[in-house]
């Protein structure tokens, strides 16, 4: 299957500074690109890129006072398969777990592993099975503990935050469950990127990138979901890290504002692309 994504993301910034960004689609999945991504700013400024230790493909840009504009428009092949859906996948002790998985057992800045949630999780999950039915007990608690609030975002909510207030949006559902998961000893990795409405019912909140975690079992890391809790086709990674604080979509190192924010991500089909092209708000002229 193939599906459009992009964005057109405005700032105002009322002072010249620096602004860093994660952006672009990761690494892993640039070969599946049907053509490169058209990514560009307004106006045109030099883009200083490189990768960060997680392998996320980053920039920086030093604009003036003024708006600002992030644009892109790609397309990008996908499988068109849901999630993997792997119920034996085993649960390592740490004393086997590859030293690189080590740091997504730990506490980070909006994780705190090191809080009331440790025995909350091991009186909660203790006698649960250990490997996948565990991570599943934990997203299906996250899912119902939670109530999704588009307008009740809040970028310094933490996990514990969200276990208190019972209320987030994808971010905060995110954290908690790998929180909860880095307290059984499995380790979670923050992911960010597009999921658009392919092959589900369509939600009324606007089009945005999601968060999803992808915890390591048996040899590989797998998918899940807690906001949405079931098996979804379409997922395009943007960035991974140990939370939020690792991938923001744009760092600014000043006062700022947000003029606009669109995200299109949807299925299309071979002879829609043109057309999908010449309607796309966020393709160049």
């Amino acid at each position: 299957m193939l599906i459009k994504i992009g964005y057109d993301i405005a700032l105002h910034l009322p002072f010249p500074t620096a602004v860093v960004f994660v952006l672009r689609v990761h690494p892993t999945r640039a070969g599946d690109l049907l053509r490169p991504e058209d990514f560009r700013t307004e106006p045109a400024l030099p883009v200083e890129e490189y990768f960060d230790r997680f392998g996320n493909h980053c920039g920086r840009v030093n604009p003036q006072a003024g708006v600002i504009r992030f644009l892109n428009s790609a397309v990008i092949r996908d499988s068109g398969e849901p999630d993997t859906f792997a119920p034996a996948a085993a649960q390592l002790d740490v004393q086997q777990m590859p030293v690189e998985t080590l740091e997504f057992i730990l506490p980070s800045r909006y994780c705190e592993v090191d809080s009331e949630l440790l025995d909350f999780a091991w009186q909660t999950f203790g006698n649960t099975s250990l490997g996948w039915s565990r991570v599943q007990a934990i997203c299906d608690f996250v899912h119902k503990h939670l109530r999704f609030d588009y307008l009740q975002a809040r970028a310094t909510r933490t996990a514990l935050d969200a276990f208190r207030e019972r209320i987030g949006v994808c971010r905060d559902f995110t954290h908690l469950a790998i929180t909860l998961c880095r307290c059984m000893n499995i380790p979670a990795r923050y992911v960010t990127g597009y999921l658009g409405d392919i092959r589900v019912p369509p939600v009324p909140d606007p089009m945005d990138f999601s968060a999803w975690f992808e915890v390591y079992l048996g040899e590989r890391w797998y998918t899940f979901d807690a906001r949405h809790n079931r098996r979804r086709v379409g997922r395009i990674v943007i960035g991974r890290g140990r939370d939020a604080g690792d991938v923001p979509i744009t760092m600014i190192f000043g006062q700022h504002s947000l003029v606009d924010f669109q995200v299109v991500t949807e299925e299309v089909g071979p002879g829609e692309l043109n057309s999908a092209r010449r309607s796309d708000p966020t393709a160049a002229p």
